[in-house]
């Protein structure tokens, strides 16, 4: 990942908001959800969902598709995955007292 795409990244889930859709678009997976449905379950009207879904989305964090009258969106994992990535790699060098910290036994 280059640094300029992780700064966009990481910019984006610099706010509440966002980083709220961003966690909740993961827990729903491949399914996704609808801008109305993202913005429930994270207390934002739906206009302000839209806002910062598109500001996700430009990131490079979710993708969106029409499916009839909604747009669902998703998490981007291989983005998310790649950010990661670019932590522990190319800021990081791998550092093995940092790397050490990532303990993902709890995650899968």
């Amino acid at each position: 990942m280059k640094e300029d795409s992780a700064l966009k990244m990481f910019a984006a889930l610099s706010q509440e908001t966002r980083l709220r859709i961003v966690r909740h678009l993961v827990e729903c997976g491949t399914e996704g959800a609808s801008a109305g449905e993202i913005g429930e379950k994270v207390g934002a009207i739906s206009s302000r969902a839209s806002f910062h879904l598109s500001a996700l989305e430009q990131a490079g964090i979710v993708t969106s598709e029409r499916q009839s009258r909604n747009i669902v969106y998703r998490a981007d994992y291989a983005a998310l995955g790649g950010l990661v990535s670019f932590l522990l790699d190319d800021c990081c060098g791998k550092h093995p007292d940092v790397v050490a910290c990532c303990d993902f036994s709890d995650c899968c």
